[in-house]
């Protein structure tokens, strides 16, 4: 099965480059999609030899991902992962969710909780609220469903690359349950941001977050 990892990154200068490190030692082919970052990142990559595009604009994390399912489609991949440029999804589960895709799931999702209990937290109740929300949609209940770190085979690729229409993940994973296709959760560890600063650092940008997602998943899903 001819896999690539999508690698979306925003001012990830400080961790992409050891993130593609330990994806190179593990023979993945992969693509960086630098989402017009302000951090010289094009500069670095370039420098490094590493296989990226450039995007002219900010697209945001649901379009500038969507380039690289648009990316793997017209160069005839068969399956992709989703992997954060800031190096909290770690590369050693890759194989794990490819092999599930291989099995014959269509999207299958790392998840910090499908084996783990899910800690109390404000961040935590908003996932929790997602899951409550996405199981009375779908009837499906899912653990983690603002894991970025995501497994999909082709038919997937070719539905996201030709028509994305959702916010961010936990919507994303509605419109694969509309379709009727083969959804699954494995579990995986994730290690903390070693360096720059998440987008849900910002309490005013996740309550943002939260609403355009219930928004999506309730209406538009």
């Amino acid at each position: 099965m001819k896999s690539l990892i999508i690698i979306p990154a925003y001012n990830e200068s400080a961790n992409v480059p050891s993130l593609i490190k330990n994806i190179e030692e593990l023979g993945y082919d992969y693509i960086v999609i630098n989402d017009c970052s302000t951090d010289q990142s094009a500069d670095l990559y370039q420098s490094l030899n590493i296989n990226y595009l450039n995007l002219p604009l900010n697209l945001g994390l649901a379009n500038v991902t969507q380039v690289g399912f648009m990316y793997a489609v017209e160069h005839d991949y068969d399956a992709a992962v989703v992997v954060d440029g800031d190096g909290q999804h770690l590369p050693v589960y890759i194989k794990p969710l490819l092999d599930k895709v291989t099995e014959g799931y269509d999207y299958v999702i790392g998840s910090r909780f499908a084996a783990e209990s899910k800690p109390w937290s404000m961040r935590m109740f908003g996932s929790r609220i997602i899951c409550g929300i996405i199981k009375l949609k779908t009837g499906f209940k899912v653990t983690d469903p603002t894991s970025g770190m995501r497994a999909m085979g082709r038919k997937v690729l070719e539905s996201f690359a030709d028509n994305l229409n959702y916010v961010a993940e936990p919507d994303a994973l509605c419109h694969i349950l509309k379709k009727k296709m083969n959804v699954l959760e494995v579990q995986v560890e994730m290690e903390e941001r070693q360096e720059g600063t998440s987008y849900f650092a910002n309490p005013l940008k996740s309550v943002k977050f939260m609403f355009n997602v219930l928004m999506s998943i309730l209406f538009i899903q």
